[in-house]
């Protein structure tokens, strides 16, 4: 059974080598989860409106349909989405944000938060 930890600044864990090494863990977790090229482009687009798979492909720039498919088995599988298939004609399949996955919504702004300020002090833009 894992024990808590309050994660510290990083000039607190020079001091305290337990505590870093529980940060680390927990923000090694976190990347496993949502590491890579995709996965929080994914959440972030799902965060503001359930999506059909077809609007995440157009929505996220780049993405091939075999990797989109790939990154929403596993986000799902950790229960940051949820997949419900429609009964229309023809059936369609619309992702959502769960519960859970809202959790992450207020790191996501703090990200996009940063991102901004981040392109502006690097290109001016």
């Amino acid at each position: 059974m894992s024990t808590l930890v309050t994660v510290k600044k990083p000039a607190e864990c020079a001091s305290d080598n337990t505590v870093c090494t529980a940060s680390l863990r927990a923000i090694q977790d976190v990347m496993d989860v949502l590491g890579g090229k995709w996965k929080i482009s994914i959440v972030t687009c799902l965060c503001y409106n359930p999506r059909r798979y077809s609007e995440l492909l157009k929505l996220v720039e780049g993405i091939s349909g075999k990797v989109l498919s790939r990154e929403l088995k596993e986000l799902e599988m950790n229960k940051l989405i949820s997949r419900t298939v429609k009964n229309t004609q023809p059936i369609s399949v619309e992702y959502a944000i769960t519960d859970y996955g809202n959790t992450f919504k207020e790191l996501i702004q703090i990200m996009a938060e940063w991102g901004i300020k981040h392109r502006k002090k690097i290109i001016g833009k």
